[in-house]
């Protein structure tokens, strides 16, 4: 007879990733093992592999539920209807708030991609693939003249402006997150409408 998964278990997982994700961020995937993440829950290793068969399936789900999450919020927000220029706001905002909320994850993500198997590493940059194309395609509806050849330059300068605030940007500090978030979307949408491109 199968052994009947226990009410909290997606929440005891989620705190096994949480944790996971902080002793990867700070020690790097390869420095941490097993032990050191048990010691970091305050159980055994035994209740860790009861949760995830090894390693490199704690990382793979440390990294994919971070890129499942802003792919989520990028569906959600331009499913919305919004000027698209709202919609970039909008977009920033959620995106600030997940790096804010997942500052170790994200560094994780950042990292330790290269660490993961090839077939688990390409289902995270597939979610990545797309959640690029979703603020492309935002970025071209703004911008029409950009879908010529400076359509991913673009976004990947949008991305460029955000996905590196989890190292300095304290979000206990005096400037909000959401205030550097609106700061980042209209930066970047005034310089879209002066620049030359094309």
């Amino acid at each position: 007879m199968a052994r009947k998964q226990a009410a909290d278990f997606e929440q005891r997982r989620d705190a096994i990733l949480e944790q996971a994700a902080r002793l990867y961020a700070a020690q790097g995937f390869l420095g941490a093992s097993i032990a050191d993440l048990a010691r970091a829950c305050k159980t055994s290793k035994s209740l860790i592999y009861h949760y995830y068969p090894s390693k490199e399936d704690i990382l793979f789900d440390v990294m994919h539920s971070h890129v499942r999450a802003l792919l989520d919020a990028a569906e959600r927000v331009t499913a919305e209807a919004l000027a698209p220029t709202t919609k970039l706001h909008a977009l920033t905002q959620e995106f600030m708030r997940l790096y804010v909320g997942a500052a170790a994850r994200h560094k994780v993500l950042l990292n330790e991609l290269a660490r993961l198997p090839p077939k688990r590493r390409e289902a995270v940059v597939q979610v990545q693939r797309r959640l690029i194309a979703i603020v492309e395609e935002l970025l071209v509806e703004i911008r029409p003249t950009l879908a010529k050849r400076m359509s991913r330059p673009a976004v990947m300068l949008y991305f460029g402006m955000i996905n590196w605030t989890h190292t300095w940007l304290d979000p206990r500090g005096p400037t909000a997150p959401e205030r550097i978030a609106t700061l980042a979307a209209t930066l970047f949408l005034d310089g879209l409408a002066k620049g030359e491109i094309g």
